[in-house]
């Protein structure tokens, strides 16, 4: 019985490697960018 568990999980890992080279890595969601206060007061000397 422990000689088929490893067969499943070498499938598994094998299954997993050829669907990663197809579609590639999951897609991480794009970060939000943060918003940077400016000060755009024109300076007077």
């Amino acid at each position: 019985m422990d000689f088929i568990d490893q067969l499943l999980e070498k499938l598994k890992d094998w299954a997993r490697r050829i669907v990663d080279a197809l579609l590639g890595p999951e897609a991480a969601p794009e970060a939000e960018l943060i918003p940077i206060p400016v000060d755009e007061r024109p300076y007077r000397r």
